[in-house]
């Protein structure tokens, strides 16, 4: 095993965060809101944050009960009824203590977290509870009978507290979870009717509540604040549920922030909340605790970039060097020295052309050196995409398997001092497509490949990055490239904002 990778493999044991210390998350849970009746109403604060980025349905998993205990175990958890065990409203048999709740996660990693709700299973050791393990604060009201008025007075005293933690600049607490029991109550007793329609209205309201907390803060301004807003499940119109109509399988998540806007990027899952939550604020799950969550909105800890065909019209150019020196090479063989180093190019060569490799990639490299040195430009977006990282506190590297020579060229043209670190050919034991390059790039900037994202045009770049764990964003520059796992394909750089670059590659 090389340094590199050594150093990559226990950063990812480890888990790592960037330096957020600026960011919050806030997720409010309401029991039980079915999503065609949510359609209907008039919930201004809901709708504003929707406005602000999404709101989308979310369909309970095929397997999970449509009971409140499995959907809430789901939702902070990050993994699925399999994994954490919870079946019923009684969580006895649960396996929190392996899966444990993502404010208990961040807890453990130090960070300050908060619950507040009355639902005596989530907070209490009750019928195999606290879902809530250990977080670092809470706040419970227990309702005093399981009435509609009852619910609404502690959902009433539940936003009071919570609402003066959030309001506080002084408290650090980084992520928090409020739940609002009352509409699902109310549907319990009275059913999906006027009543139903009025506890809605009036979480909403309690959602502005705590909104309105948030933003007068006196630190709101120079922070940056992810809102999810999400239920866990339906009801029928008598107000029961655990069963498999779509009324009741059809859940709804709401979502606001740093990265997040226009649409769902994808079908959105509940066990996806608590993933969200973790990449709102920056930390990067260890790789053990196998979330079935994914975030759909996470800044990434670093970008690494390739250079030629990526960043700059290289290829062009290397592809017109290459036809010079092997004037029959064939389309496949052509694209096939794309991404790779002019020694590499040389090997693949030289049955085409004869003679000595080593004379051939000297020749090689030095034609592409002239080239670059006089023709080189930067392609459309590639220098607002490097303003954008610099904005963004984002580490950026440049990655090629380009010469140092040849690199030094184009950083005149794109700036050196764009990049926290640059390799280039020769400076690792193997370059494209192996792994090194980025793993050498990640170690350098002492971030874990998993949590980067890669920037490539090649096949034999995406294979590299991909090798080395990256998430990966293709530009196909001659060859074409599929989407894939963790791989976003798009035709350029250009237009590439906030949103694009938090979603690539999830």
């Amino acid at each position: 095993m090389t340094d590199q990778t050594a150093i990559a493999n226990e950063q990812s044991k480890k888990g790592t965060s960037v330096q957020t210390s600026t960011h919050r998350v806030l997720v409010v849970g309401i029991d039980g809101v079915r999503l065609d009746v949510l359609n209907r109403l008039p919930t201004p604060h809901l709708d504003a944050l929707a406005a602000e980025g999404f709101l989308t349905p979310v369909e309970v998993d095929a397997d999970t009960p449509t009971m409140s205990g499995p959907c809430w175990a789901t939702v902070v958890t990050g993994v699925t009824v399999a994994q954490h065990g919870v079946w019923s409203n009684d969580f006895t048999g649960h396996r929190l203590d392996v899966f444990p709740d993502f404010a208990t996660r961040l807890a453990e990693d130090g960070r300050r977290t908060f619950v507040a709700a009355g639902w005596r299973p989530l907070m209490q050791a009750h019928g195999g509870g606290p879902l809530f393990r250990a977080p670092s604060r809470t706040a419970y009201v227990s309702p005093t009978a399981d009435t509609p008025e009852a619910w609404e007075h502690c959902d009433e005293q539940i936003t009071d507290a919570a609402a003066r933690i959030l309001a506080d600049a002084a408290d650090e607490t980084v992520a928090s979870f409020v739940y609002l029991g009352a509409p699902d109550e109310t549907a319990h007793v009275l059913g999906c009717g006027e009543a139903y329609e009025h506890a809605i209205r009036r979480a909403d309201a309690r959602l502005g509540q705590l909104l309105t907390a948030v933003r007068s803060r006196t630190t709101y301004a120079d922070e940056h604040w992810t809102f999810l807003v999400v239920t866990d499940h339906g009801h029928v119109d008598a107000g029961g549920h655990g069963g498999r109509t779509p009324e009741e399988r059809t859940a709804w998540l709401a979502a606001a922030g740093p990265g997040i806007g226009g649409s769902a990027p994808r079908p959105l899952r509940h066990a996806d909340v608590a993933a969200q939550a973790f990449a709102a604020l920056g930390r990067h799950p260890d790789r053990h605790w196998t979330l079935d969550g994914r975030p759909f909105a996470a800044a990434p800890h670093a970008v690494l970039l390739d250079m030629d065909g990526t960043l700059v019209d290289t290829e062009s150019l290397w592809l017109r060097t290459v036809r010079e020196t092997a004037p029959r090479i064939g389309t496949d063989d052509l694209f096939d020295v794309l991404g790779r180093s002019a020694a590499e190019a040389a090997a693949h060569l030289q049955p085409l052309t004869g003679g000595d490799p080593n004379a051939l990639a000297a020749d090689l490299e030095a034609r592409f050196l002239t080239a670059v040195q006089r023709e080189a430009t930067p392609l459309p977006g590639a220098l607002e995409l490097l303003d954008l990282l610099q904005e963004s506190d984002i580490p950026a590297a440049l990655v090629s398997a380009s010469s140092r020579p040849v690199m030094a060229a184009v950083l005149k043209t794109l700036g050196a001092d764009r990049f926290r670190t640059t390799v280039a050919e020769g400076e690792t034991p193997r370059t494209k497509p192996a792994a090194d390059p980025y793993l050498a790039a990640a170690r350098t900037l002492g971030v874990d490949p998993a949590a980067c994202l890669a920037v490539e045009d090649s096949p034999t770049g995406v294979a590299a990055a991909e090798a080395a764990g990256c998430r990966v964003l293709a530009v196909p520059s001659y060859a074409p490239i599929e989407p894939g796992p963790r791989r976003t394909v798009r035709r350029g750089l250009a237009g590439i904002g906030r949103q694009e670059l938090w979603s690539a590659g999830l």
